[in-house]
């Protein structure tokens, strides 16, 4: 029967491949994903006690096949198409298909929320149950999500091929923004009381690895998977044994994972030499910046601020702003910090956002105000959904005392 421990993982990678190849040849994306589903439901009921076939990918099309012909017996097309499978039982997979099922999954039609759902369930090959765990939302929304995306591609006549040339990179950029989006939610939880969901950061670093091999000239798509690389390498460090919040002035970095690291570096150094330079190299390229210090104090605020410099300049946000504040103070001193704060405080989305309140807490107590500092790390703390992070910034506040000023 051979070693099954590997089993989930497989099924997962093969969830993506199937789907495009029986998408390919029989045009309905939403009647296909449900055949697959039941393919890889069948395959995790037998082949722990049939053994995984030679070629499980073709026995996975096959079946898949075989469910979606099924269900086109009352359809005028059930003959020709039954004759079809007995002639051809497994259609070709091409090296195009797991791009195009990405673009298709992120189609402009659907909204953010949407594509993050619809892009982990057909090309992430998660089950509904996982992927409410993963977004700690319940099982029934997950699936009414999936059903209206569904039916919103076959409402915008999309078709399962590739884009005209003029709109692939368009549709790339939604792409890694999903991916992107699907990281950052598993490596800092928006809410619940843990920190990190393993389950998404290496699900979206799975497939935007894959992404890179369909497109390693793409510099923002290396650039991507190096930003994730980087920024992954750190989660060792990042919560004590009892799930604490560490910041990153405090980490262990000898907990950091070196090869990640090694690899990040390489992705990111190779792409900025011969690629244009955008966002997603420039976020990659600061992470690099912190990880290549030894030590905390070791790292290169100077070259961190220019990069934020240029990040802005290239794709202003408010989160760009309050990092490059951050970056300023560490070179310039706290109290610059703080006027840059009150520079930006009109902006409705600092003002509502707990990592605003947390900066300025940070910079009051470096610049001494200790009951300042406890009211920003309090409010920060009220601001956010996520438990660790908010346990963590009470304990600032209850280490600042009663908060009188040194």
């Amino acid at each position: 029967m051979g070693d099954l421990t590997g089993l989930p993982d497989l099924l997962r990678d093969c969830a993506p491949r199937v789907l495009a190849a029986v998408v390919r040849r029989y045009g309905d994306f939403e009647a296909c994903e449900d055949a697959v589903q039941e393919a890889l439901i069948a395959a995790a009921g037998q082949w722990p006690e049939s053994g995984i076939p030679e070629q499980p990918r073709s026995w996975l099309i096959t079946v898949a096949s075989r469910r979606r012909v099924e269900a086109l017996r009352n359809e005028t097309a059930r003959r020709r198409r039954e004759e079809a499978v007995r002639h051809d039982p497994v259609p070709a997979v091409r090296g195009d298909d797991e791009l195009a099922l990405l673009l298709l999954c992120c189609h402009p039609a659907l909204s953010g929320p949407a594509q993050v759902t619809l892009t982990l369930r057909a090309v992430g090959g998660l089950t509904t149950a996982e992927i409410a765990r993963a977004l700690l939302l319940p099982e029934a929304t997950v699936g009414q999500r999936i059903s209206r995306a569904k039916q919103r591609i076959r409402d915008a006549g999309a078709r399962f091929e590739m884009p005209a040339p003029d709109e692939v990179g368009e549709r790339l950029s939604a792409v890694r923004h999903v991916l992107y989006l699907i990281f950052n939610e598993g490596y800092t939880a928006s809410s619940g009381d843990a920190l990190n969901r393993v389950d998404l950061t290496r699900e979206a670093i799975r497939l935007t690895r894959q992404l890179h091999r369909r497109l390693p000239g793409d510099g923002e798509t290396a650039g991507l998977l190096a930003l994730m690389l980087l920024t992954d390498a750190r989660r060792p460090a990042r919560t004590g044994p009892d799930g604490a919040l560490i910041p990153l002035a405090e980490q262990d970095r000898g907990h950091w994972d070196t090869a990640a690291i090694a690899e990040g570096v390489a992705l990111i150094t190779d792409t900025l030499a011969r690629a244009p330079i955008g966002p997603f190299q420039l976020q990659a390229a600061i992470a690099a910046v912190h990880d290549e210090a030894a030590r905390a104090e070791d790292t290169d605020w100077p070259q961190i601020l220019i990069l934020y410099g240029m990040l802005h300049a290239l794709a202003p946000s408010p989160m760009v702003t309050l990092n490059r504040i951050v970056a300023g103070a560490m070179v310039e001193g706290p109290r610059a910090g703080l006027a840059a704060l009150d520079r930006v405080a009109d902006d409705p989305v600092l003002a509502r956002h707990h990592r605003t309140a947390a900066v300025r807490a940070h910079l009051l107590e470096l610049a001494g105000d200790r009951a300042g500092a406890r009211d920003q790390y309090r409010l920060a703390a009220r601001l956010t959904l996520s438990r660790p992070e908010q346990r963590y910034l009470e304990s600032r506040a209850g280490g600042l005392g009663r908060g009188e000023q040194r």
